[in-house]
């Protein structure tokens, strides 16, 4: 098999074939990621509530953006982990640092998250 193989075609083929993908993922993170599922299930409400608390469109944007930010970074601190511990269950420094420094990015979206909707709501 050559490595022309592993590339990815073009055309509305890759674009079914990223769908595919994306959704896989997506699956995987609700079945196997509690950190992702209580997110969403915290998230959720809240995007849709924003259009209706905001106080413009712009806000209701950064505010619905800002927890969609903390899901996408949670999907990847959850990639790396998987990755991490497909490597190695056994500890080891640098595992162990990407790891915490997915867990650190989670924080700071959050924290992002929280100023962001403190900052648009602020009377």
């Amino acid at each position: 098999m050559n490595h022309q193989s592993f590339k990815s075609s073009g055309g509305l083929r890759r674009v079914l074939r990223a769908a595919g993908y994306s959704l896989a993922g997506l699956r995987a993170a609700l079945i196997h990621e509690a950190a992702f599922r209580q997110e969403l299930a915290v998230g959720l409400p809240l995007m849709v509530l924003a259009p209706f608390i905001a106080p413009g469109r712009w806000a209701a944007l950064a505010m619905i953006a800002s927890i969609l930010l903390v899901l996408i970074v949670e999907l990847l601190n959850s990639g790396l982990e998987s990755m991490a511990d497909a490597v190695s269950t056994e500890h080891h420094p640098l595992l162990g640092r990407a790891k915490d420094m997915g867990s650190a990015a989670v924080m700071v979206s959050l924290l992002l998250a929280a100023i962001t909707w403190a900052v648009a709501l602020w009377p």
